[in-house]
This record gives structure tokens, C-alpha cells and sequence, in this order.
């Protein structure tokens, strides 16, 4: 059993020095947005001595998966690539490729299994159901359970079966990693077989144990090109904390909303659970429906650095009133010289 792993091995235990109370219902959707890399290498050149040095050199193209909605939150499936703006770093980019289909993804579900969530888990349960049913058939998923530690139930399946049967192992109990459960799925995400990734988080709570901190979390999930949907059920009436600390209930709402916001999602927050099930099946046919759009950036340097990412829709005039989102920007690769004996 391994502590605090980049990967999380079946039934993985995760322990945090950190408590306090929860206050939140969240249901959280990550979405992996795609960073491709196109590597080529260039023939070693010898220098003075017996080593040659090979330059890994990479092409960098961006794809970008882009939600647009109507004024009634629906998605809005008549736009072409001419109705398409992107901006890197105020600079203006060449759409490449421009896609609109329904695309199998690999999928993670975060379920919260803390105390609190003891009278919860069967409608939470039929939510996080409702969504997989909703989704691509071609989907792959994985299920985590947390309370106090991360726990990997179910690695990637196509299987309904396989998915219930994870889903029904309660032991309602402890308090919650949030932070941990979200950066330690982002990780393993990353070995889904599909391109587009998403993650789907449900809880009752704010983070009061976890070992990674919220700038961790951001930081991972900047790196791992994801988009983040989050859906919030709060204690509006929460009086806690001070008067220069905010209730528990608005720092989690403030976490969800810049969670969300930084990837390119969206913050939901209903006022009970009943509206969960229409939530996450609203969010599965958004996924189901966004638009991809690649470019290769006029920035052609790979130094790691972080660059912004601006999407601007111009729609026809007859659709009214729309948003949209998508992820904020992302890291560079940076270029690593590879040295090798002739």
C-alpha cells in the first residue's frame, strides 16, 4: 500500500493530517481537454567529442473542446469553423481542423463516501448512473470512492454491471479529501484510452483533509488540459467563520466556481438534490455536443511556459443571446536536447 501514489492502485488508502467541518454538496465534471503533441526528431549532430546530441523537436498543435449554449442552457449545434475566434495570448490564431461529433471519452467518477453521504448515496448513486447512461456507449469509466482517503473501486470499464457493483460499496464514514480525490484522478485519467477525458465528482463537503492544497490542484489541472464541471449543493445558511474568513459553505462555492472557470466549465449549484439527476444529464449532453477546434500557435517556442487561451463566438443573429466555454489556456512543452553516443 503506497502513500500519497501519482497513480491510484485499486483500493489505494490515502491519509491527511487535516480536519475541519463540511458544508457542501458538489458534483463536479472534469473534462480533459487535448494538448497533442506531433514529435519529430532531427538527425545527432557530432560535436568535439565522442557524444552526438539529438534535439527532441515538437510540433505543438492545441485542440480545444468548446461548449455553446443558448440562453436555455442547451447546447447550440449550428455554428461552423467562420463562426470562431481563438486567441493565444491576445494573438490571433489560424483555426486548423474544426470538429462537431459526439466523441467516446474515458471517464472518471469521484464519489464522496464520507459520513454525511450516508443518506445520500442512493440518489447520488442514481445520478452518477443517469450520466453514464446519457453518455457515448463507447465511453470507458472509472469510479474513486473517498472519505478521509482516495480508493480506486473500479478501474476502466464499459461494463453497467461493473460500474453498479462499485458504486453500491458504502461504508459512509470519515470526513473528505476532495482536494486529494480530484488531483489524484486527474492523474489517472491520463491512461484512458480515448482522447477526450472527463471526470465527474460528487460530494456533500468541503475539502477539510486533504494533503494537497487548492493551488496543487489548480496547478494539476492546468497541466493535465482538463475542463472542470462542478454542481454545488450548499448550506446558504451557513453563519461560520469570521470576519476575516469566509463561511465554509462560500469557499467552497468560490473553489467550485474557480475550479470550473480555469478549465473552461461550469458551476451549477442547486437548491437540493432532487435537481442533481437533471443536472448531470444536462452536462452529458453538453459533453456529447461540444465543438473541437485545433490550431497550431504562432508561438512556436517549447519553453514550458503557460500561455492563455481567448475564444471569441460570433453566432448568427437569429440565435439571440449565448455563452460559451472552454479552458483558459495551458503549458508548452518544453524542448530537452538528448544526448546519445556514436
Amino acid at each position: 500500500m503506497r502513500r500519497w501514489p501519482t497513480r491510484l492502485p485499486p483500493r489505494i488508502r490515502i491519509n491527511s493530517p487535516y480536519m475541519c467541518r463540511k458544508t457542501a454538496f458538489t458534483v463536479a465534471i472534469v473534462l480533459f481537454s487535448l494538448v497533442v503533441f506531433a514529435q519529430e526528431r532531427s538527425q545527432p549532430q557530432k560535436n568535439q567529442g565522442d557524444k552526438a546530441y539529438t534535439l527532441s523537436v515538437e510540433t505543438l498543435e492545441v485542440q480545444l473542446p468548446i461548449s455553446v449554449l443558448d440562453r436555455e442552457g442547451r447546447p447550440v449545434n449550428e455554428l461552423t469553423k467562420e463562426n470562431f475566434q481563438i486567441f493565444e495570448d491576445k494573438v490571433l490564431q489560424t483555426i486548423k481542423t474544426f470538429k462537431h461529433e459526439d466523441i467516446p471519452l474515458s471517464l472518471g467518477l469521484i464519489i464522496d463516501n464520507s459520513g454525511s453521504m450516508r443518506n445520500k448515496r442512493e440518489r447520488v448513486n442514481s445520478s452518477a448512473l443517469a450520466f453514464v447512461r446519457e453518455s457515448n456507449p463507447d465511453d470507458e469509466t472509472f469510479i474513486v470512492n473517498f472519505d478521509d482517503s482516495a480508493y480506486l473501486e473500479q478501474d476502466f470499464t464499459g461494463s453497467i454491471g461493473d460500474l453498479i457493483d462499485a458504486l453500491d460499496n458504502i461504508d459512509a464514514r470519515g470526513e473528505t479529501a476532495l482536494y486529494d480525490a480530484i488531483y489524484l484522478s486527474a492523474e489517472h485519467v491520463k491512461n484512458g484510452k480515448k482522447d477526450k477525458k472527463a471526470l465527474l465528482l460528487i460530494t456533500d463537503g468541503e475539502d477539510n483533509v486533504s494533503k494537497y492544497g487548492i493551488n496543487k490542484v489548480i496547478e494539476a489541472l492546468k497541466q493535465s488540459k482538463v475542463t472542470l464541471y462542478t454542481i454545488g449543493l450548499l448550506e446558504e445558511n451557513d453563519q461560520r467563520g469570521g470576519l476575516f474568513k469566509k463561511p465554509p459553505s462560500k469557499k467552497a462555492k468560490d473553489d467550485l466556481q474557480k475550479f470550473a472557470e480555469i478549465t473552461g466549465g461550469q458551476a451549477f449549484f442547486p437548491k437540493n438534490i432532487d435537481e442533481v439527476e437533471g443536472l448531470v444529464t444536462h452536462i452529458a449532453h453538453d459533453l456529447r455536443n461540444h465543438y473541437t477546434i485545433s490550431y497550431t500557435p504562432t508561438n512556436a517556442k517549447l519553453d514550458g511556459s503557460y500561455r492563455e487561451i481567448a475564444v471569441k463566438v460570433n453566432p448568427p443573429k437569429n440565435l439571440g443571446k449565448i455563452t460559451w466555454h472552454t479552458k483558459q489556456g495551458y503549458y508548452a512543452p518544453k524542448a530537452e536536447p538528448v544526448s546519445s553516443n556514436q
